[in-house]
């Protein structure tokens, strides 16, 4: 047995011996091959690179401790030298690299990579450069799947200060390597190495980044990503905004990419988005990072950078970055679940416990978000100083706008439990700002939608979805949250004002164009309404008044609108918060005292506009509009006129002026007779007004209300009725013998009839209940009637004969006069 040792161990001596000869004869052979590098002859450095390509193809198997002297020869090329002696040792990479890399021992592919990076620096081939790219994709792919080797055997060769000095795993120092070097090849002088480069750097992260511990991701951020986007971002500001034409020679290139800086633009671009990505798909590695919340902030930095430059296609790049590290998913992705096969069993334990972990992110992480958005929010859309009209100002484009408001719906979720009213005004300001904001050339306006046919520009969607998600975390929120509700439809109703005004953008001269239309916020305002009607917030911030007082813009240009049938939306929405709203007014009086005045002139403005129908219109649409006129009135009659007690005097009786004014038939042309015209009479408006005048015109039968009759309505239907006798007299007798329009006599016909009917109610009243001044005011009218006998109209005489009817209970004889003591 101890034969049998000793003999084994002097076997293992011999072979040491054996093998340290075998390395000492490689190091010489190879030793003085290296030494050739030093010679700048061309010639010589050709023969030295086929003899290496000559080694690998015959002794290649057997080379172990001769790589790093292999490897120095083909990676001892320069830029100096010729293209045909970079192509030979490239040729001697690619071998080793397709062929050689299981053999090569661990501690020598740090130098595998080092040489193919220098490859992708050189510059004389392109072609080359884009190859080794390609070669360093393939070494991550072999450290990937020989992970478990490749660790194990740097390990066991590593000494305990060297892996001090490393300050992280030997393996996670091969990845490092691997990183840096691409990244120092993402801000090549070249676009196409740039831009191959950094997706092949990002797409590596992504695949193989699982495999990093804790502390190496640390490095990543801070030796390899943060520094590249401090690099880019320095190189692409400092870069010409000039085409250089001898630079491309006979290339023809895109316009887009045509310049150096749009050309930094696509790699700013692709480094923005690359790093986001890395933040969003590797967060579960970056968030137990001790410093991570200021790599989240230097990142926030970078993106509100390139946010705010004038390069369209960086700037809205630098958004849908924000967007992506803002789009957090609970769920695990597909692609963790393929990472994990490539861990080892403490870190996917380790992982499966931080995901049972609520994966947000610490509230002041998204507060900082939410700073640099309204940052972004607030310069992007600040108006620019115009001082030279014939200098080409920048405005931010549609598409960045958009983006940066589809932005705040994700951010909101992660800022909602500190969501206070001061953030609400501050997002109202970037909201109206960026809808001001007008499209180049001409301004787009915030119109109003065209009723029932609703389309809205993708802005306007944006701004639409981001209220809609604020309304439903307001309603479901505490008490504190809903006292938003007056900022909040303060927001809704300046879109109204947008939609029929132009908003002004600083100096810059707005242009509204034709068909833009803008967002269903008018419909909003009612649904918001419809469920906050009864809120405290909602009636002590006077918001139906505001209401009012915002729609009474469009209404009072009807006709004259920028959409033609903008008015529809908003006499419609109108009449449905106002069935809401007014009992809610009569229960609590003292908080809608300046709302009743207001409702009067809107009213007033609405049903005798001042902007004149269109030429164009139709009978038909016409009719149509008088039927909603009519619709404002039966709403005047069954909401207002029948709770008369609870409302001001003063709004009362402007409502009975205004039935007044409308139960008199008017036409288009100055013109007694006008046969055009009298097509487009409001006949039935007029006489909707006149049945209304006339029905709180009765008197009431109840014993409770005996003797009640609504005063102001009396007077003001005899006062109308006196009118339209008058001027029937006046325009019959101008009119000769050609006969008045039809609408006119049904018109008289339909004013005798309600004094027939006013006379005979106030004879059933209690003579205490009807004051003197409106017998006399009856009485008056008799003259009148009696110029009316010549009418040969049958039902206007008709008519006339039942009310002269009437008059027989009036007439008396005098009383009996004592003159001078004489009957």
């Amino acid at each position: 047995m101890l034969l049998d040792k000793q003999k084994a161990g002097f076997i293992l001596n011999v072979l040491n011996i054996k093998w340290l000869l075998y390395r000492k004869l490689q190091t010489c052979i190879l030793g003085p091959l290296q030494e050739l590098s030093t010679i700048h002859q061309p010639d010589i450095r050709q023969r030295q690179l086929e003899c290496i390509l000559q080694i690998l193809h015959n002794n290649g198997d057997k080379l172990v401790h001769g790589w790093p002297l292999v490897l120095g020869v083909i990676g001892a090329v320069t830029n100096d030298q010729g293209e045909k002696l970079i192509q030979t040792a490239f040729q001697s990479l690619q071998l080793v690299v397709t062929d050689f890399l299981p053999i090569i021992p661990c501690q020598y592919l740090q130098v595998c990579v080092e040489v193919a990076a220098k490859f992708g620096l050189q510059h004389q081939e392109l072609n080359i450069s884009l190859t080794s790219i390609g070669l360093l994709w393939n070494i991550s792919d072999f450290f990937y799947q020989n992970r478990e080797r490749i660790a194990k055997e740097l390990e066991s060769d590593l000494s305990e200060n060297d892996s001090k000095k490393l300050g992280m795993p030997a393996f996670d120092s091969l990845w490092m390597c691997l990183y840096s070097k691409l990244g120092k090849l993402c801000v090549d002088q070249r676009p196409a190495i740039r831009k191959s480069a950094g997706q092949t750097l990002f797409s590596m992260i992504s695949a193989h980044g699982s495999l990093l511990y804790k502390d190496t991701w640390q490095k990543v951020l801070w030796q390899v990503l943060f520094p590249l986007l401090a690099d880019v971002q320095k190189l692409s500001s400092q870069a010409s905004n000039v085409r250089d034409d001898a630079a491309t020679g006979n290339i023809l290139i895109h316009h887009s990419r045509d310049t150096a800086e749009k050309q930094w633009a696509e790699t700013r671009v692709l480094t923005l988005a690359g790093v986001a990505r890395t933040f969003n798909s590797k967060r579960r590695f970056l968030q137990p990072i001790g410093d991570f919340p200021r790599a989240w902030t230097l990142l926030l930095e970078y993106l509100e950078t390139a946010s705010l430059c004038q390069s369209a296609e960086v700037s809205l790049a630098a958004l849908k970055s924000f967007q992506e590290i803002l789009q957090i998913s609970k769920d695990k992705p597909e692609d963790q679940k393929i990472e994990e096969d490539g861990k080892s069993n403490e870190q996917v334990q380790s992982n499966k416990l931080s995901s049972d972990v609520e994966t947000e992110y610490d509230l002041s992480l998204w507060t900082a978000a939410w700073k640099v958005w309204l940052n972004i929010g607030t310069n992007s859309t600040k108006p620019p100083k115009v001082t030279n009209k014939s200098v080409k100002v920048y405005v931010p484009s549609q598409a960045f706008l958009t983006a940066l408001i589809q932005t705040f719906p994700y951010l909101f979720e992660h800022i909602k439990p500190r969501f206070v009213t001061a953030d609400l005004q501050k997002l109202s300001s970037v909201l109206q700002m960026a809808l001001s904001v007008p499209v180049h050339g001409d301004a787009s306006p915030f119109i109003i939608p065209s009723y029932p046919d609703i389309t809205v520009t993708p802005l306007q969607e944006a701004v639409l979805q981001a209220m809609d998600v604020l309304i439903k975390a307001v309603h479901s929120g505490p008490e504190q949250m809903q006292s938003m509700y007056p900022d909040i439809y303060h927001q809704l109703l300046t879109y109204v004002e947008y939609g029929v005004r132009v908003p002004k953008y600083g100096q810059i001269e707005a242009k509204a164009f034709g068909t833009v239309k803008g967002p269903q916020c008018v419909e909003m305002v009612v649904d918001l309404y419809r469920i906050t009607a009864r809120h405290t917030a909602v009636i002590n911030g006077h918001i139906l008044e505001n209401i009012i007082k915002a729609f009474r813009l469009p209404l009072s240009y009807k006709y004259g609108c920028p959409s033609p049938t903008t008015w529809m939306l908003v006499i419609n929405s109108l009449l449905s918060i106002l069935t809401i709203g007014l009992p809610v007014a009569r229960k609590h009086e003292s908080s809608f005292n300046g709302m009743w005045s207001e409702l009067a002139q809107t009213f007033e403005e609405f049903l005798f506009s001042k902007s004149p129908s269109l030429p164009t219109l139709s009978v038909e649409d016409f009719q149509r509009d008088e039927a909603i006129d009519c619709k404002v009135v039966q709403l005047i009659r069954d909401d207002i006129l029948s709770h008369t007690c609870s409302m001001p005097g003063d709004f009362v009786k402007k409502i009975m002026q205004l039935l007044n004014k409308g139960s008199i038939h008017a036409t288009p042309s100055d013109q007694f007779i006008d046969t055009e015209s009298s097509r487009k009479l409001r006949e039935e408006f007029a006489k909707t007004c006149f049945e209304t005048l006339l029905q709180f015109s009765f008197i009431s039968k109840s014993q409770s209300e005996e003797g009640s009759i609504t005063k102001v309505a009396v007077l003001s239907l005899l006062q109308r009725c006196q009118d339209v006798v008058k001027k029937y007299v006046e325009d019959e007798r101008l009119s000769g013998k050609c006969p008045l329009p039809r609408p006119r006599l049904a018109e008289m016909a339909s004013v005798l009839k309600a004094i027939t009917t006013l006379i005979s109610s106030l004879k059933k009243a209690p003579p205490g209940n009807v004051e003197r001044g409106v017998w006399n005011q009856v009485i008056q009218l008799y003259p009148s009637l009696v110029d009316c006998t010549t009418s040969p109209s049958p039902s206007v005489c008709k008519a006339l004969k039942d009310v002269l009817h009437e008059y027989k209970d009036l007439l008396q004889p005098l009383n009996t006069a004592t003159q001078n003591g004489t009957v």
